[in-house]
């Protein structure tokens, strides 16, 4: 009888099928002895699975515990607390402050508590700093646009003055290296004492990019310039995109474009003006994320000279395509909502 019920089960290939015909023959009423005759697994695993089987009842394996944690639910809670209280706190510094309170762990192992909790070191994001001044009036510019919408703000020229320097420093540049290439050639980006710098002024909508013009070198920004600016560049623009259909024009409170002669001069030629514009919030002007956008096109021609810098300005400029200008057109209600949300702080723009 012991042959016929072993011989489908010698057919039985994994340890979990094993383990479970073992057991079965046991209640069956086979003694060890006779199990081991089969063959069907080692003598000291045979008497191994009855001997658990008898002590726990069951035919399941218990899962190891592995190495015991060093730190309790409430010993990890407090390392979130400490770290988020300084979140610049590096993880030797966390693992130091942790000990103090008996928790005696390596920077790793607060690494890996942290990460439980889903705190990843990241680099900070720079954004201006925020008065309350600040704060107070980006909730009023936010609630008074707060129900505007796309084709709204597809009625708004977004202006800005930008600088953009000599070999990359511009923006930010990643490269991909082997170990050992991190002073290759290709790798490094070159820098100098003190780049050529070269200011400009640009406007956009919609519709697609405006003027843009180059601030001649030793030209102060002041309010000449930027009343002749306009004149030249902006008009022109409106007049292209928008016609005789009446558009709002955008710019933000720096003091040449809050002097009384411009105010006037907008005035005279009865451009509307949106705002007033807060202090400090570049991530509510979509052209900033033009600006980003054209510094690293420029910064991928890798110009030399001045000349060249300004050249490749204007052809990067002019590419810009009109679905790019619309798509950060169309931005405006989400950063609304998300200034008002976030309580008038910075959001993700």
């Amino acid at each position: 009888m012991l042959e016929i019920i072993v011989l489908p089960l010698l057919t039985m290939v994994t340890c979990k099928e094993t383990r479970a015909a073992i057991i079965a023959l046991h209640k069956n009423g086979f003694t060890g002895k006779d199990i081991v005759a089969t063959k069907i697994a080692p003598k000291s695993t045979i008497y191994r699975f009855i001997k658990n089987f008898k002590e726990r009842g069951s035919i399941l394996v218990k899962k190891a515990s592995g190495r015991p944690r060093k730190s309790s639910k409430r010993q990890d809670h407090l390392l979130k607390r400490i770290q988020l209280r300084d979140r610049s706190a590096t993880s030797a510094e966390l693992a130091q402050e942790w000990q103090q309170a008996g928790v005696s762990a390596s920077a790793r192992t607060v690494r890996r508590r942290l990460l439980e909790d889903g705190l990843v070191s990241r680099r900070a994001a720079k954004k201006p700093l925020l008065s309350k001044k600040n704060i107070r009036d980006r909730l009023i510019f936010c609630r008074k646009y707060s129900e505007w919408t796309a084709e709204d703000w597809g009625k708004v020229i977004f202006s800005d003055e930008a600088p953009f320097r000599l070999f990359g420093a511009s923006g930010k540049r990643l490269v991909r290296r082997r170990k050992g290439e991190r002073y290759h050639q290709s790798c490094v980006m070159p820098t100098v004492k003190h780049p050529d710098t070269i200011h400009v002024w640009g406007c956009f909508s919609s519709k697609g990019v405006g003027s843009l013009t180059i601030l001649p070198k030793n030209t102060a920004m002041n309010k000449e310039w930027y009343q002749n600016t306009l004149q030249q560049q902006l008009l022109p623009t409106t007049q292209q995109q928008f016609g005789e259909e009446q558009c709002i024009f955008q710019h933000d409170g720096a003091p040449c474009h809050k002097a009384k002669v411009i105010t006037k001069w907008l005035g005279d030629q009865n451009v509307e003006i949106l705002g007033p514009w807060p202090g400090n919030s570049p991530d509510l002007n979509p052209i900033e994320n033009l600006w980003s956008i054209l510094k690293r096109r420029v910064d991928k021609q890798k110009p030399t000279n001045s000349d060249k810098l300004q050249e490749v300005i204007m052809k990067e400029w002019v590419a810009i395509s009109q679905d790019l200008a619309q798509k950060l057109i169309e931005s405006m209600p989400s950063r609304i909502a998300e200034v008002l949300k976030k309580k008038g702080q910075h959001c993700k723009y």
